[in-house]
């Protein structure tokens, strides 16, 4: 559950706050439904309202939720403020003992799970909620694999979560089974301290010679055949420059740039992956495929709440050139 300051006000001035339910490999599911992807949601939620809230809100927007389970006593909570202009925005978690840091690997029937299925998909937040999570997503990537299904991981570090330490230790076992690697320009760094030379986040400068040098460094270590890695220029919480690089199969594709206006920035991330992996499940070839991605997380970034609904269409307008923004009639 996110629980949004409204407008700009920052959390010691509200009295109320905007409720939206989303989650990385959620957002994700949302947003492959949303481009007419079968997808599958698994997670573990209470049995209470808030519970049947995430069931609905999923099912909504055409996600399968066959393989939810039920149990436990709370849903993990986490609170936004939005910044604005030179002050960052400020996400603040409420996740301890929620339902789903209580799985085990034994919670989850992931052969039945996978039957039939094609790719699999998790981020680096779920093992960081606990032991137990970390060693169902584990499981999860195994049996992936043995099943023959593509695994890609979104390494989403987050340092509120765990400390880079436990990071490593935790997601280099689990790259083991991973074929497609999914990034931003620190989270090599922070989880396998593997750094991009001449780049400097906090400044907003990114260099793309250095993240090719990340993105082959990660293949070469875990045997990956494809790394992405998005490239956010942070000129302020409201403006940055977007852009990503693919390393695919030993060839380096750099996508169109975009200066992006942010509404929500929220779920960027994850509109990338969504748009890599229906690219890539689509036959689209690897500068397509980043095209697309590349572009459906821009259009995210103008979309209030955790998970993109840009159409397909919407996307590849903006692809083809059309960043205009005119009222369509």
């Amino acid at each position: 559950m996110r629980l949004a300051a409204p407008g700009r006000l920052r959390f010691s001035q509200v009295s109320t706050f905007e409720v939206t339910y989303g989650g990385g490999e959620a957002n994700v599911a949302i947003s492959l439904a949303n481009f007419e992807q079968d997808a599958v949601f698994v997670t573990r939620v209470p049995r209470n309202p808030f519970g049947d809230a995430v069931v609905q809100t999923l099912r909504a927007r055409g996600v399968d939720t066959s393989f939810v389970a039920r149990g436990g006593d709370r849903l993990g909570i986490y609170f936004l403020e939005v910044g604005a202009s030179q002050r960052p925005s400020v996400v603040v978690y409420d996740r301890a003992g929620s339902a789903i840091s209580e799985v085990s690997p034994d919670d989850f029937d992931w052969k039945s799970i996978f039957r039939g299925a094609q790719w699999f998909h998790v981020t680096g937040i779920t093992p960081a909620l606990s032991p137990g999570a970390a060693a169902a997503a584990l499981e999860a990537c195994r049996t992936a694999q043995a099943a023959g299904l593509t695994v890609s991981c979104d390494l989403n570090y987050r340092k509120k979560l765990w400390s880079p330490a436990q990071a490593q230790a935790c997601m280099t076992g689990l790259m083991e089974y991973v074929t497609v690697a999914i990034g931003n320009e620190e989270d090599a760094e922070k989880v396998f301290g593997i750094r991009a030379e001449g780049a400097d986040v906090s400044a907003g400068a990114v260099s793309n010679a250095g993240y090719e040098k990340v993105a082959k460094t990660l293949a070469d270590r875990f045997g990956l055949k494809t790394v992405a890695i998005t490239l956010r220029e942070s000129r302020s919480a409201d403006d940055n420059g977007w852009t990503a690089l693919l390393l695919h199969e030993g060839a380096i594709y750099q996508s169109r740039r975009y200066d992006v206006h942010i509404v929500d920035r929220v779920g960027g991330g994850d509109a990338f992956a969504a748009g890599l992996i229906y690219g890539m499940v689509n036959g689209r070839g690897p500068q397509e495929a980043l095209e697309f991605a590349v572009a459906a997380s821009c259009l995210k970034h103008t979309i209030v709440g955790d998970a993109n609904l840009a159409s397909i269409a919407e996307v590849e307008a903006l692809m083809k050139g059309d960043a205009s923004g005119r009222v369509q009639r």
